[in-house]
């Protein structure tokens, strides 16, 4: 807790939040790990239910996580200075979240206390997405969520 008692993605914007607590923001839901479709028309996102190879399912983790850039050249680096930028982001996603100056979710982990609870509010994609393999860009599209 912060002063007042208020948690520190209230008191705190991304760029004061020591790694620690912006590392303990991630809810494991594992949207971010999941293909998506981005439309050049619209600039429209679709999620697909296809995962990242390094994904866990079951847990929503990561496998690879220390080496996931060199590894996924598909993952993306999410920092304070470019989560606005980066669209695709679900609206329940927390860093979103806090960066659009909104509160975290009753499910949010560092809410709720429990870790359990992003997967009871069927937010995560645990045992949903498709093991990570290889699946065409183009049909992509067949497995859209």
């Amino acid at each position: 807790m912060c002063p007042d008692n208020k948690p520190y993605w209230k008191t705190r914007t991304l760029d004061e939040m020591t790694n620690q607590e912006w590392e303990a923001l991630c809810d494991g839901c594992g949207i971010c790990c999941l293909e998506k479709i981005q439309y050049e028309d619209t600039g429209e996102v679709e999620y697909t239910y296809v995962a990242c190879r390094y994904l866990d399912i079951s847990a929503c983790h990561c496998r690879n996580y220390e080496n996931r850039f060199r590894s996924a050249v598909s993952c993306a680096v999410m920092t304070p200075g470019n989560i606005k930028q980066l669209t695709w982001l679900p609206a329940t996603c927390a860093y979103r979240a806090v960066a659009e100056g909104r509160d975290l979710e009753w499910w949010h982990p560092l809410v709720s206390n429990d870790t359990q609870t992003v997967h009871d509010a069927g937010i995560s994609i645990r045992n949903k997405a498709i093991p990570g393999k290889y699946i065409h860009p183009k049909d992509l599209e067949g497995y859209l969520k």
